[in-house]
């Protein structure tokens, strides 16, 4: 027998399994793991661009809560971050991948940017639940499409919701460039400016984007968790197979879930151009959808779980700006800090999910 037999009657040399169950001490005691090697490796970067590591994380934490223009900064940061990882969280648990979220969100901006623009003479709140429909509507029919072609043509839906990430900002740079165009804009393309009768109300100094959100993590923890949707939800991303068997209508759970799942996402969206923004532009989303990926993954799709780790992410943002022009660093370097402590974070969470086996030698 050849040596080319033997091992591949021995298998790979090495091979990753899936863990079955790890108790709650393991997993806390790999994330605190995780974090502490992310806080080392992130110092040991800083160190090597010639500052100290002690000062740079401690200017980033105190920049995010410094003052009370900071503080509601970070929260601005957090308000889509979290809604739209709340959207990603029932399309996820039905394991279907959907990377749209970034075009969902742009996708329910715009609607609701229809409103503010050509309905903005009508009563306060019922231009804004008029917008805030439209956001949902938006958003949801834009992660049924997706949806639909999956359950139709079994598309792969991870390259077909990313890919319409940049067909809806296409259609944002069309609204800019053609029928949406400001008249009073000289040379620059833009969108107006919403009137304030369009704009959401403040509470406490920032928009009420942040209630809707606090709102949002109650109703899809209660959706997933004790509803009879929310369990079929569980029940297809397990096996569709099962679901099948137990009777369940999987083509429409799926694109029943897409649109839910689309439609928060564009809630963000219209939180942004009428709470944050103004308007409706091309950097209305601004790579939200895809970080809000990561924290929805890290969160174990738990809604609670998202909102503390979206205000976590928003004050690593925040604070890494403060930082970037406190030490005169370049954005650069920020990004890059930010992205060898979400690296380690990532990292080792794979090894609460997963672990490594070799193969024991044998003789042949």
């Amino acid at each position: 027998m050849t040596d080319v037999n033997v091992k591949s009657k021995q298998g790979p040399l090495l091979r990753v399994v899936k863990k079955s169950e790890i108790s709650f001490g393991k997993t806390l005691a790999l994330s605190l793991l995780a974090l502490i090697a992310a806080i080392v490796a992130g110092g040991i970067f800083i160190f090597a661009i010639g500052q100290n590591p002690f000062k740079v994380y401690a200017t980033i934490v105190q920049g995010a809560w410094r003052s009370k223009i900071a503080i509601k900064g970070t929260i601005k940061i957090a308000i889509p971050l979290l809604i739209a990882a709340l959207g990603i969280t029932p399309a996820f648990q039905m394991k279907f991948w959907n990377i749209g979220a970034e075009g969902q969100i742009i996708m329910g901006g715009i609607f609701a940017t229809y409103f503010a623009l050509f309905c903005y003479d009508l009563p306060h709140w019922l231009l804004l639940i008029l917008m805030f429909v439209a956001g949902m509507v938006g958003g949801g029919l834009w992660g049924l499409i997706p949806a639909y072609f999956k359950t139709k043509f079994g598309t792969n839906e991870t390259l077909f919701t990313l890919m319409l990430n940049y067909i809806a900002l296409y259609i944002i740079k069309y609204l800019t460039e053609g029928p949406w165009r400001d008249p009073a804009s000289s040379g620059f393309p833009k969108i107006a400016s919403f009137e304030k009768n369009a704009r959401l109300d403040q509470i406490f100094g920032i928009h009420a984007g942040w209630l809707i959100g606090l709102i949002l993590v109650v109703v899809v923890f209660i959706y997933m968790k004790y509803s009879k949707q929310g369990y079929e939800i569980s029940v297809v991303g397990e096996s569709v197979n099962t679901a099948r068997y137990a009777g369940m209508n999987v083509k429409k759970i799926v694109m029943r879930t897409m649109f839910i799942s689309g439609a928060i996402c564009g809630i963000a969206g219209m939180t942004q151009v009428s709470g944050a923004a103004y308007t409706l532009g091309e950097g209305v989303a601004g790579g939200v959808g895809f970080t809000a990926i990561t924290v929805a993954w890290l969160s174990k799709l738990n809604p609670v779980i998202i909102l503390i780790v979206a205000v976590l992410f928003s004050v690593l943002d925040k604070g890494c700006s403060v930082m970037q022009s406190t030490f005169g660093l370049s954005a650069a370097a920020s990004g890059i800090l930010q992205g060898i402590i979400l690296f380690f974070i990532l990292g080792f969470d794979f090894f609460t999910r997963y672990r490594f086996v070799f193969r024991k030698g044998r003789k042949a």
